[in-house]
């Protein structure tokens, strides 16, 4: 009996550790802004590295997203944004209380 218990917990454990996305994983991809006049992209890597695209250009940089933060350097630039991701939506908020939304591409 101890033993079925036991293997009914594990699988239970490892089906909602699969079904539960962290925001880490969830912003990998690539992300077009909504209702911009104009097209701008990024895509994140599962390995911390960024891509921005605007006007045609792309830059590269990195990013860490953590605790509802994302700071990410590019072209030597650090910005910090508050950050909501989930599987199709990306929201970032600056200090300015300005937000900019993404989807997902």
């Amino acid at each position: 009996m101890k033993v079925k218990l036991s293997i009914a917990l594990v699988a239970c454990a490892a089906l909602f550790v699969s079904a539960c996305s962290s925001p880490q994983s969830l912003i990998v991809g690539q992300w077009e802004v909504e209702n911009a006049p104009l097209k701008m992209t990024a895509e994140f890597s599962g390995d911390g590295t960024a891509k921005l695209t605007m006007f045609g250009q792309t830059v590269q940089g990195k990013y860490k997203l953590d605790a509802g933060e994302l700071v990410w350097t590019v072209s030597g630039i650090t910005t910090k944004s508050k950050a909501n991701v989930t599987a199709t939506e990306l929201e970032l908020t600056d200090d300015q209380n300005r937000t900019i939304k993404y989807k997902r591409k």
